[in-house]
């Protein structure tokens, strides 16, 4: 019987990475929903309330990293999918590259938008 890889065995680089953006991501999403769904009700919001939560170094940084945290962890999980499927050779190459571009031009094209809507810059 053939040997099968998996690129998220435990203890490997790829699964603990795909773990500790998990649990950050979890962390943020709650609370981002605790902050959007019960401190400011979502019926309540509106684009100048996003600017001035936005304008505050701390959420801004807080949004800018679950934007990097959340990019990173759906292009690995898509990569590593894929490497589980038998991608190989030039063809693992090619997808890595162009997953690691898209991945790179979302969070450029994030961050873009993340500073449109603050006063911080």
């Amino acid at each position: 019987m053939a040997e099968h890889y998996s690129s998220f065995e435990r203890g490997g680089r790829r699964w603990l990475l795909q773990r500790i953006t998990a649990v950050f991501l979890i962390g943020v999403l709650a609370f981002h929903f605790v902050l959007l769904h019960f401190v400011n009700h979502a019926a309540d919001i509106r684009f100048a309330g996003t600017q001035m939560r936005m304008s505050q170094l701390g959420y801004f940084v807080t949004m800018w990293l679950f934007l990097a945290t959340a990019t990173f962890h759906g292009v690995n999980g898509v990569y590593n999918a894929l490497v589980n499927m038998g991608i190989e050779g030039t063809q693992k190459r090619v997808v890595a590259g162009v997953l690691a571009v898209a991945g790179l031009l979302l969070v450029a094209q994030g961050t873009r938008v993340a500073l449109a809507m603050t006063n911080i810059v």
